[in-house]
């Protein structure tokens, strides 16, 4: 199945988020196989992030939950909040590389 998962950063947090950020890379590096498409969403360029957001591929949203819970960023209390979702692709049959 294949899954959106939008992160909430909690507010003013931007140091906790620098130091993991070598953790959470090589986290997200060892996971590919299930996060292909991984980053963080901000206001504008250059802003501090706001969160984060994820495309994923597993076999039930408890097993994304399970993982996220691993993440560097989620061990450190950098996430406020997130949201699994199951998302559908407008076109099932197109492959692409972002």
């Amino acid at each position: 199945m294949l899954f959106a998962v939008i992160f909430t950063d909690k507010p003013g947090c931007g140091d906790i988020r620098a130091a993991q950020l070598p953790a959470h890379i090589a986290w997200l590096e060892a996971h590919q196989d299930i996060i292909p498409v991984g980053g963080s969403l901000r206001a504008k360029p250059g802003a501090v992030p706001k969160g984060g957001l994820w495309l994923a591929e597993a076999e039930s949203k408890a097993q994304i939950e399970a993982l996220l819970q691993t993440d560097p960023f989620f061990t450190a209390g950098l996430r406020q909040s997130y949201e699994i979702l199951h998302w559908s692709k407008a076109n099932d049959a197109r492959k692409v590389l972002i």
